[in-house]
């Protein structure tokens, strides 16, 4: 129980913890009045990740601070908008039937039909996961029409139905009908100003039609129009004789956006697809055709009927075969969605949520005590996605094969990788309960800020596994889905957030357990006040190690019970010094001495870290720490 003390007492002293704690429980009280039912947890709240990294991107949307009231009005809105609690008491029955069985996890680009009437907006890059309530001709036309649902929204929208599609909507096909799942994408909307009547769709060839194996009449069109041809069947001859084929093959891995071309107006992206016979075959999006990777998710059945096959001669295409793939003007797409088995791991349903120290594990019910469920993702090989674990995750609760994971800690060592040409960091991120080396890929230098030694920092998207030693290892990559690095040190918003911080006295830091201490201070240039410059990076503030233009000061800051000697730099530095470096350059040498006397009456609100490096450490110091300097301010404000 001394962890878990530990843990009570690092939350009552950081206050974004507990605020994150308290909108956890505003979000989801039911969990606080134990509802959830004896055998699993019922989580029908936002997980803790996810209310951190929104406080945290509010925060950052709102540099000049934020309130209590301003982070819960965004968090219940951006809640209720991806979730739509409580909102389809009208849905559709047929969907209602289908929603029973829908285990499918959300696309990342998918928006509700809800949201598009409540923003009157829809993004050609957004994703609709719709239900087909009606398909009809509109009266005295031959235009093609489908009513469309979610699983979200009470609300329906139609769609002007692309040409292309059109024989799957009559007899004998009809697959376009009544209780049909679709994904489509590339839609433009016409909202009602424009036209008569309620917002529409128009028509897009960005459609992609669900299958279902379980059911037969989909599993007879399978086995009937995709499973006769397969990779090694295909012939180039007999394509420009006119032969088509129909292919069914397993979505192995989609690349991210690629541009070519001189002036960059060229966008590709390819898709590796696998079939029953193991063969490899490239898929390739061309440029406005690139969207349609937003419908796809890899492991899930990708069925082609009628693909334009495009041979590799003259081209600059690497493959194993002689052709690839297309999506051409007769291409019609089919998909078995990849279903996420579901594994259950133990949460213990206390009053006390701070229990960090608890190892996380498979529900093993002959084992101890009873402890509540809570069911989260996990992949084909056995990962487990903690994205939206409803608790803080802890470096002690680390295992084998967790991804999505969170990180709260402070920053102990850091260097920067040098045997690779990527950006690599690794970084030694520290919370109450251990310490633990993470490997961070970024996409540019830059990308990883201005970080020293004792920042707090955010970090979400992390992975977990067992290298061959038989240790842990976390590694993180930017560009991935759900990753973000938020350095909440030198977060700007942070000083005018109340909600967010609580003021410390100098005399009282010792005392405290957190690691950034927001305080209220003067300047002391009597006892010592120094002014250097040196030349930093732009764009991520580091210094330039070759040459000492870049303003930093050491001064000592007193309050009323205590003084302390600290350093800054940068943007810090000039709003304690008032100055700019050019400005500070233009004095004379004895104005310079004396300019710091000037500031003694004024007084600041700071954010104060302890940098002192802990150990024999590897750190490359990237920030030139001052010797014997242990404490940093990383934000300043002049107090009104």
């Amino acid at each position: 129980m001394e962890i878990d003390h530990e843990e009570r007492q690092k939350h009552e002293d950081d206050p974004f913890l507990a605020f994150v704690e308290y909108a956890r429980s505003v979000l989801s009280p039911e969990e606080e009045e134990g509802e959830g039912d004896e055998e699993g947890y019922d989580r029908s709240g936002p997980g803790w990740s996810w209310i951190a990294s929104r406080i945290l991107k509010t925060c950052v949307a709102y540099s000049s601070g934020v309130t209590s009231a301003i982070l819960l009005s965004d968090l219940s809105q951006a809640w209720n908008e991806q979730h739509r609690a409580g909102a389809p008491k009208r849905r559709p029955e047929c969907i209602n039937q289908l929603k029973k069985k829908h285990r499918r996890t959300k696309l990342p680009n998918t928006v509700t039909i809800d949201s598009i009437y409540e923003k009157n907006f829809l993004s050609l890059a957004n994703v609709l996961e719709a239900v087909v309530v009606e398909a009809f001709v509109l009266p005295g036309t031959n235009i093609c029409m489908l009513t469309l649902g979610d699983y979200w929204s009470s609300n329906t929208i139609d769609l002007y139905l692309h040409r292309r599609y059109y024989n799957l909507v009559n007899p004998p096909n009809g697959i376009l009908r009544k209780g049909r799942e679709v994904f489509l994408t590339g839609c433009y909307l016409r909202t009602a100003r424009e036209g008569s009547g309620s917002p529409r769709l128009l028509p897009t060839e960005y459609l992609v039609i669900l299958l279902d194996e379980d059911l037969d009449d989909d599993a007879i069109l399978i086995g009937a129009q995709f499973c006769s041809d397969s990779f090694s069947s295909i012939s180039l001859d007999a394509v420009n004789n006119g032969v088509s084929y129909s292919l069914y093959a397993r979505i192995d891995s989609i690349g991210s956006l690629e541009v070519q071309g001189k002036l960059d107006n060229l966008k590709r992206r390819q898709i590796t697809l696998v079939d029953n016979d193991g063969v490899k075959l490239k898929f390739l999006l061309w440029n406005e055709q690139v969207i349609l990777a937003n419908l796809f998710s890899v492991g899930s059945m990708l069925a082609l009927d009628r693909p334009y096959i495009a041979s590799t001669a003259g081209s600059n295409i690497e493959t194993d075969h002689e052709f690839y793939l297309e999506h051409g003007s007769v291409t019609q797409l089919y998909l078995v969605p990849f279903i996420q088995h579901e594994e259950q791991v133990s949460v213990a349903l206390t009053p006390n949520r701070y229990q960090g120290s608890r190892p996380l594990g498979a529900v093993d019910p002959t084992q101890g005590p009873r402890l509540s469920q809570v069911t989260l993702p996990c992949d084909s090989q056995g990962s487990i996605n903690f994205s939206d674990y409803p608790f803080q995750s802890f470096i002690v609760n680390l295992r084998d094969k967790m991804t999505g994971i969170s990180l709260y800690g402070v920053v102990r060592d850091i260097f920067r990788e040098r045997n690779t040409s990527e950006v690599v960091f690794s970084l030694k991120i520290e919370d109450t309960t251990g310490a633990i080396w993470a490997k961070l890929h970024f996409s540019h230098s830059w990308s990883l800020g201005r970080l020293s030694l004792g920042h707090t920092v955010y970090i979400s998207g992390l992975t977990c596994s067992k290298t061959k030693y038989n240790r842990f290892q976390v590694v993180w990559f930017e560009k991935d889905a759900g990753a973000s690095f938020v350095n909440l040190s030198c977060l700007p918003a942070l000083l005018n957030s109340s909600c967010l911080h609580k003021l410390t006295c100098l005399s009282d830091i010792k005392s405290q357990t957190s690691s950034m201490h927001i305080c209220q201070v003067r300047l002391d240039p009597v006892a010592r006040c120094h002014v250097s410059t040196r030349f930093s990076h732009a764009l991520c503030g580091h210094f330039v190690k070759e040459m000492p233009n870049e303003k930093g000061s050491q001064a000592k800051n007193k309050d009323e019970n205590g003084k302390l000697f600290a350093w800054c730099t940068g943007q810090t530095a000039m709003e304690l010094l008032q100055i700019s470096p050019d400005e500070f350059y233009g004095l004379t040498e004895d104005e310079q001495i004396m300019y710091p006397y000037s500031l003694g009456n004024e007084r600041f609100t700071v954010a104060l870290v302890n940098c002192e490096k802990q150990g024999y450490g590897s750190s490359d110091n990237l920030m030139q720490e001052i010797d014997g300097v242990c404490w940093e301010i990383t934000r300043a404000i002049k107090c009104d």
